[in-house]
């Protein structure tokens, strides 16, 4: 095991880029779908024209010298190489805050909130906007990270190579931040407190609690019916990937069409669209998170997270003591009443947000910046 920390850059080779477009324009499609609209999954027409503009229209060297712009690196940790983007502020203030991603997430999601995150008065911010020295890993087998060979990658061990990082980068006290998986990891950072002085999260996890004498209130009851709609129509992908990972793979890492439409229907299903994703992120950013899992083939491998640590959403364990932020966005998977989350939470900070769902960095990222300066600028450090 070696502590040395190596820079790193995205570079994918030439080969790969045509072998995507090769097997694009090799695509065998099914019929179309037996509805007019999103019911039975992503329509063929629109499937078909997106496939047509990766091919031939998107500049993945565009979105390579995106996220090169940032300051990356990989690291050991628990023999597993961890990549990570480390973009220190200028500011002597800043205060350090790893923040991670969830799935069918990767980094793609925070490269329009790292800059102002980092450096408030070039970003149209000012002296009194709080800074971070901002950390982003990718989660293992995700991205530019290592695929594990072996189990035990679940969201304890995450959170704990999590305090590693931050250690090892010499940060001995910071915050942490993170939506779905993200979220799950940033809980049990919370948990472990360790160098953790605060969290924040866009999508807390939380326990219905008993109905009152009247019931359950109409914000608890659309919370139940969230809930409910998400396990009758949505948790199908959630329950291959928990049971059979590496049964999905095969197809997902062999047909850059069924990558493409497996993450795309959850940006239709979960952002703040209006019944189209292109109303939340504009098509190449759709394509830079679909290439990231295409061009690494971690379709596998990422889906092994929920084989491991599923239950992780089940919001046991103990409570979270540390001061605890909360952005609640309205189109999020489900949004549990603050007073449920408040068993799970010492919360201190708590926004109901008037735009944006499960990719709130990637959809708001001014709502989501403003939101996680203010909260942590309320910790003493």
């Amino acid at each position: 095991m070696t502590d040395e920390i190596k820079p790193f850059e995205i570079v994918i080779p030439d080969a790969a880029v045509e072998d995507l477009r090769r097997r694009l324009a090799n695509t065998r499609w099914p019929e179309a779908e037996c509805v007019d609209d999103w019911s039975q999954g992503v329509p063929l027409v629109y499937t078909r024209e997106l496939a047509e503009y990766w091919a031939h229209e998107y500049d993945w060297r565009a979105c390579e010298a995106r996220l090169n712009r940032f300051d990356q690196f990989t690291t050991e940790i628990d023999g597993l190489a961890i990549h990570f983007i480390h973009q220190r502020s200028p500011r002597a203030d800043a205060v350090p805050l790893v923040i991670t991603h969830g799935w069918p997430g990767s980094i793609a999601e925070f490269q329009k909130v790292i800059g102002p995150l980092t450096d408030p008065e070039a970003h149209g911010g000012t002296v009194a906007d709080q800074a971070f020295h901002v950390v982003c890993p990718s989660l293992p087998g995700f991205g530019f990270s290592a695929k594990p060979s072996g189990i035990g990658w679940g969201v304890e061990s995450i959170a704990a190579a999590w305090n590693t990082l931050m250690n090892r980068l010499g940060y001995d006290c910071y915050g942490a931040q993170g939506g779905d998986w993200g979220s799950a990891v940033t809980t049990q950072i919370g948990r472990n407190a360790g160098g953790c002085r605060a969290i924040h999260t866009n999508m807390p996890i939380a326990r219905p609690l008993r109905p009152g004498p009247d019931g359950y209130t109409v914000e608890e009851q659309l919370a139940i019916d969230a809930g409910q709609a998400y396990q009758r129509w949505d948790s199908g992908y959630s329950t291959q990937q928990a049971t059979r990972p590496q049964t999905l793979g095969y197809g997902l890492v062999d047909s850059p069409v069924g990558q493409l439409a497996w993450i795309v229907e959850k940006f239709w299903r979960w952002t703040d669209c209006d019944g189209h994703p292109e109303n939340a992120l504009t098509r190449d950013e759709l394509l830079d998170d679909v290439s990231i899992y295409w061009f690494t083939a971690t379709a596998a491998s990422s889906a092994r997270l929920y084989w491991e640590s599923f239950r992780a959403f089940g919001a046991r364990g103990e409570k979270v003591q540390v001061p605890t932020g909360v952005a609640s966005f309205p189109r999020e998977i489900t949004r549990p009443p603050r007073h449920w989350c408040e068993q799970h939470y010492n919360i201190t900070h708590w926004t109901d947000m008037s735009r944006g769902g499960h990719f709130a960095a990637f959809e708001q990222p001014e709502l989501f910046v403003d939101d996680v300066r203010s909260f942590f600028s309320t910790i003493d450090w």
